[in-house]
């Protein structure tokens, strides 16, 4: 039955309907705005949320009012060192709101972004519309997060009835369960019934509009279907109905990550920041996410390196360069092709131009003191020049920075490298078995990405093979002479942040005295200039990641295991890691959610699952599609279940 709270909302949007029925718009004008997508919001959006703004800042932070009271102390303390770490004493950010302040859509003007004193924008322009799926993209480095930051923070002036949430931390330990944290969302429901009493009181279509989103929000936040909805986002995001009764404070890092992503989804606020949410997630979580998220329907704003993902979800693109902002319409593909078309026309416009002036020039130089008919054209020509000049020449097209990352040359060992001979694991005596009677060889040429789904052991394995853990049973044996280099997530922990990266990397290999040839080898791998001398906790996590990566390199190993490489990498350097690893000269075994770089350098596909080891007969695009295929069969599964339980009641 629904609740007392739903049906004054039903009887409150009926009211609001007649009234919409009533008072019918008498111009073109009036409807054009709507048909567009650019309604306007609230009339007093300021008032409305001035009085719930540490509501609307709980929903910013991830942290909601409920957690504030139970847990306020940490909770307090973690947002405080946050803002500390990301506001003004380390980032300088100006900007002009240019669109209406009651409306849904955003335009910043004159956007300008600083950071430790590096200006990462400058003078540009941001638009984010409702209804709009915006990819965010660019060089490790440029400014990114920093941007998405500024944004979350509200350091830069967006209306107060646009609520924010932007997702950069896990939820914090408690003794509450995933589920409970994922349905509590008092604070947002509170804000939401305070906007729409307000609204209720002006007749306007633009206001109407609105209004019938806030009780659509509201329906959603129900108590009624509350459960059944975070249960079926925290299912999508690999949680078992065993793991969503858990405490928080039992998940590691990771899964207390997507607890927070949970949640997001959950509430679905006018503007959801996702800043590399791929990141803890397997391939299954991954394709859910990817189909939950292309039917968003505000504004969503996403920092990814998977081209995939943002093929699948991503309306346009905002491509970050040269201290500027570019929009482009369509998926990241379709960005690909239309900045190609565009550099391909400004530089043939570029040449035209440059052909022009050096023909002008001749000519002026030629006959500039010749015959006087000369003379006059050499004086017409140098007008159009200057001409040219004063409306401004159409700049070079600058090509993106390229990087090529390098595995060393690690010689030649004969097989097997690898044995593993009827090896099963459990952690202790008393859980399950993760594997069973493994049988497998590993040699220099082979080319393996493993997948399935989190908690089916990829990561086990892959320390099995290292050596970190001991088989329960059976047995593996290595070559004598192997060198393994395992990445992992968690490989950054040893970088001394203090420390430059120049350094750090001698201090690891102290038999390399020239640090001009430190630089060269650091250089290798994107970090340039400055970035070699500054303290490493001033780089992005993408740059700490390419130190990571030259100190593996340089440990020469013949097998390289990569548990999730791409994690905080751009698109571009992910491109380069793919080109190091087919030039590689040893044997490679991944872990990744990134389908591109799987499609790139795996030859062969095994599923770790049930205890055992399967491979897949098929690239991994055909395998995201068992995925996608076995979605719409549960989802239509769900529905056909959801009805029959309504025939019941009725």
């Amino acid at each position: 039955m629904p609740s007392d709270q739903k049906k004054k909302r039903d009887q409150k949007k009926k009211e609001a309907a007649k009234k919409r029925e009533v008072k019918k718009p008498t111009t073109n004008g009036e409807t054009e705005g709507a048909e567009n997508g650019s309604v306007e919001g609230n009339d007093s959006g300021e008032e409305v949320n001035g009085v719930e703004g540490d509501a609307v800042n709980g929903v910013v932070n991830g942290v909601n009012g409920t957690d504030k009271k139970e847990n306020g102390v940490v909770n307090g303390i973690a947002a405080e060192v946050e803002q500390l770490y990301l506001c003004s004493d380390r980032r300088a950010v100006t900007g002009v709101l240019g669109s209406h302040p009651d409306s849904r859509d955003i335009q910043l003007l004159q956007l300008s972004i600083t950071f430790h004193g590096v200006e990462l924008l400058t003078d540009t322009k941001l638009d984010l519309n409702n209804g709009r799926r915006y990819g965010l993209i660019g060089l490790n480095g440029c400014g990114k997060s920093s941007l998405m930051s500024a944004i979350g923070n509200r350091e830069l002036p967006i209306p107060e009835h646009i609520d924010i949430f932007h997702l950069q931390r896990e939820m914090a330990p408690s003794d509450k369960t995933a589920l409970q944290c994922v349905m509590e969302v008092d604070a947002e429901r509170v804000r939401l019934e305070h906007e729409a009493e307000q609204l209720a009181s002006i007749e306007s279509d633009e206001v109407h509009d609105r209004l019938m989103e806030v009780y659509e929000r509201l329906d959603e936040l129900d108590a009624a279907t509350a459960e059944m909805r975070a249960a079926e986002i925290l299912s999508g995001l690999g949680f078992s109905k065993q793991m969503m009764t858990q405490k928080v404070k039992n998940f590691s890092g990771g899964w207390r990550m997507r607890i927070s992503l949970a949640r997001a989804l959950y509430i679905k606020p006018a503007m959801l920041l996702l800043d590399e949410p791929t990141n803890h997630l397997d391939l299954d979580a991954c394709v859910w996410l990817e189909q939950y998220l292309k039917e968003y329907k505000r504004i969503l704003v996403i920092i990814s390196h998977s081209q995939d993902f943002m093929n699948g979800v991503c309306t346009n693109i905002i491509h970050m360069s040269n201290k500027k902002l570019a929009l482009y319409g369509g998926n990241y593909d379709q960005y690909i092709q239309t900045r190609y078309e565009l550099e391909e026309n400004q530089m043939k416009k570029f040449k035209w131009e440059q052909d022009q002036i050096a023909h002008m020039k001749n000519y002026i130089a030629r006959f500039g003191h010749g015959s006087a008919k000369l003379a006059r054209q050499a004086q017409s020509k140098e007008k159009t020049l200057g001409r040219m000049v004063e409306k401004g020449l159409t700049e070079k097209v600058s090509a993106d920075k390229t990087l090529s990352f390098y595995f060393l040359e690690c010689g030649n060992i004969p097989p097997p490298v690898i044995q593993v001979q009827n090896v099963s694991f459990r952690y202790k005596d008393d859980s399950p078995w993760i594997y069973k009677d493994l049988e497998f060889g590993i040699d220099l040429d082979t080319r393996v990405a493993l997948v399935g789904p989190n908690g089916a052991g990829k990561t086990t394995l892959l320390k099995l093979i290292v050596g970190e853990n001991i088989p329960s049973d059976g047995l593996i044996r290595r070559h004598s002479h192997l060198k393994i280099g395992r990445y992992h997530q968690h490989l950054h922990e040893i970088l001394n942040l203090d420390m430059t990266a120049l350094d750090w990397m001698m201090s690891k290999y102290p038999e390399i005295k020239e640090r001009e040839e430190m630089r060269r080898i650091i250089g290798r791998y994107g970090l340039t200039g400055q970035q070699q001398t500054c303290p490493i906790r001033n780089l992005s996590d993408g740059q700490r990641c390419r130190v990571t990566f030259a100190w593996l390199a340089w440990q020469r190993p013949h097998l390289l295991l990569l548990d999730e490489p791409t994690n905080h990498l751009d698109i571009e350097t992910i491109d380069a890691l793919a080109n190091a690893i087919n030039e590689f000269e040893g044997g490679m075994m991944l872990v990744s959610h990134d389908f591109r770089l799987i499609s790139q350098v795996a030859e062969e596909i095994w599923i770790c699952n049930k205890q055992k080891l399967t491979k897949w007969d098929g690239d991994i695009f055909s395998f995201k599609q068992s995925l996608i295929d076995k979605l719409e069969k549960d989802k239509a599964k769900a529905e056909k279940a959801e009805k029959a339980e309504k025939a019941k009641k009725k």
